[in-house]
């Protein structure tokens, strides 16, 4: 055979050699094995005490029923309930140790979020009843006219 065929042969060799040396020094020895042997997925043994040191930045609603049982379950049983008490009220790492740490977020931006009117309904989104923000007091926080808590309420009061 000529050397051009050998040339790219022997560098595609060189690198397939070099990438297994490579990963023998950076790949830990324990990635990948588990109780049943060989695994995928990024879960290792040896790096087990590790993750048990990382504080958990969000703790769903179980977390906060400990103590705000009440709100919690009226919130359940409104249109938001299917939320988590984080996604309008931020994480609750350090939460009530450190109350401050969790802000209370009655920004227009948090409601846009998933009360926009969309153009091209798609997806089950747009069950959601939307607004035109451009158009829908624009210079208003949405909890000035809006429980978001007890969003039902308003229901109740338009058919009274």
């Amino acid at each position: 055979m000529k050397s051009h065929v050998w040339r790219p042969l022997f560098v595609a060799l060189g690198l397939v050699i070099l990438i297994l040396v490579a990963r023998a020094f950076v790949v830990p020895a324990d990635f990948g094995i588990g109780e049943r042997g060989y695994m995928y997925g990024w879960h290792r043994k040896g790096n087990e005490e590790e993750w048990k040191k990382v504080s958990v930045k969000y703790k769903t609603k179980a977390y906060c029923k400990e103590c705000h049982g009440k709100k919690v379950e009226s919130i359940g049983r409104s249109p938001h309930g299917v939320l988590q008490c984080e996604n309008c009220h931020g994480p609750a790492l350090d939460h009530p140790k450190d109350p401050p740490t969790l802000t209370i977020d009655r920004s227009r931006k948090l409601c846009i979020r998933c009360h926009a009117k969309l153009v091209t309904p798609s997806s089950g989104r747009s069950k959601i009843r939307g607004i035109d923000p451009e158009t829908h007091n624009p210079e208003a926080e949405c909890s000035l006219c809006h429980d978001p808590h007890h969003p039902n309420l308003e229901e109740l009061k338009r058919h009274e």
